[in-house]
């Protein structure tokens, strides 16, 4: 359970600083344990916000609400999926550096630029740059810090290097915990930048376009027209839901019992519940029919399963796909939309489905809670239902 000086602070958001306290609405919360107060991550294109009760409720107010916008900078930035193989110690307190200095009331120990004798201002990779040694060939664990120096034909004195102190570098940490940023691995680039367009779009939205002064040319890049194609944020959401299972080979050898048993491998299996809105707001023949392009290319790409619900207020058709030609149809079922009767139904389904992806125009009542990773594909004119879920336009 979420502690209830949690809810304080993002009501204080929501009073003082409108767009992070919506912006934060649109987290998943989990409770953790550990030895930060917050972590933050986007696991299978879902954004979550994991709180260590009794660290969070120990800080002072303005602390916490600090903190709170601290890690909401890390998604905002994507931080946790730019890192690219690079040195995790070094990566995590580069991206501290560049956005510590712009949030007031953090703790004495959060790291700041002035501290390594840096500038203000600088991007997280260009922070990175002068933290990490470009001689550093060592593995991608621990802190990276040595007493080694540079000869490349030009002798370094000691207190010469133009790298930072890596005695001051050790001794800084950062304020929330980074170890959940390996979550993010599951969630390609791309697909993380619509996922918090999405919420930035509500976000923007709910508080009235009152951004902070300090995020105003990042909010406007991300709530310009996204220049990914919309054929590849499906893909890449797919590629995110695929179930791993094993399948017997006699190619590979078994680790216990040699070559008298098939050996194991894994294998991606895709099982996809997808709802098609049968008001007239989709019942456009381009527009379905290229989503069902789409569809059928990624059923015969893979081991699939996709089930195709045709629903308004009540479910109506009910088809399969499974990696053979077929063909998403244009049914008109009239009356109003309830777009619940589908997520009720994936409830039922063994296995149960790796996601749900649903075309409507979003006007109409959804489930309060979500329990399926989502892609909500929207028409021109429609609207996200409800804050959690990925949103995508078929128009973008």
């Amino acid at each position: 359970m979420v502690c209830r000086e949690l809810e304080n602070a993002v009501v204080r958001l929501l009073k003082h600083r409108p767009f992070y306290g919506h912006l934060l609405l649109g987290f998943r919360r989990r409770s953790c344990q550990g030895r930060y107060p917050l972590g933050v991550t986007i696991r299978d294109g879902v954004p979550t916000l994991d709180v260590q009760p009794e660290l969070f409720a120990a800080q002072e107010p303005a602390v916490q609400t600090a903190l709170l916008e601290h890690v909401l900078k890390h998604i905002l930035h994507l931080h946790p999926v730019r890192r690219k193989g690079r040195h995790s110690h070094d990566w995590d307190l580069a991206c501290d550096l560049a956005i510590n200095p712009s949030i007031a009331d953090l703790p004495p120990c959060a790291a700041m630029p002035a501290r390594l004798r840096l500038d203000e201002g600088l991007a997280a990779e260009e922070y990175y740059r002068l933290l990490a040694p470009p001689f550093d060939t060592g593995n991608q664990e621990g802190q990276g810090l040595g007493n080694a120096s540079p000869d490349s034909g030009q002798h370094v004195e000691a207190g010469e290097a133009e790298q930072p102190n890596a005695l001051e570098r050790s001794k800084l940490d950062t304020l929330d915990d980074h170890a959940s940023w390996q979550q993010a691995d599951s969630t390609p680039e791309r697909l993380a930048e619509e996922v918090v367009r999405g919420l930035v779009r509500d976000a923007h939205r709910k508080s009235q376009g009152e951004v902070p002064g300090e995020l105003r040319s990042l909010i406007a890049g991300l709530l310009a027209p996204p220049l990914i194609p919309w054929t590849q944020v499906l893909r890449q959401f797919v590629a995110t839901a695929g179930r791993i299972g094993q399948k017997s080979t006699w190619k590979r050898e078994h680790r216990r019992f040699g070559h008298d048993t098939p050996g194991r491998r894994k294998r991606q299996r895709l099982t996809l519940l997808v709802g098609i809105d049968v008001s007239d707001s989709t019942n456009q023949a381009p527009l379905r029919d290229a989503f069902a392009r789409e569809l059928l290319q990624i059923a015969r790409g893979r081991d699939s399963q996709i089930t195709v619900l045709y629903a308004g207020s009540r479910i109506q058709r009910i088809d399969s796909l499974r990696g053979a030609p077929g063909v998403v149809e244009a049914y008109h079922g009239g009356g109003f939309t309830d777009l619940r009767p589908v997520f009720d139904y994936a409830r039922t389904l063994h296995p149960r489905p790796a996601a749900v992806i649903y075309l409507t125009d979003g006007y109409g009542p959804a489930p309060e809670n979500m329990d399926f990773p989502t892609l909500w594909v929207l028409t021109k004119e429609g609207q996200k239902p409800v804050a959690w879920g990925v949103e995508l336009r078929l128009d973008a």
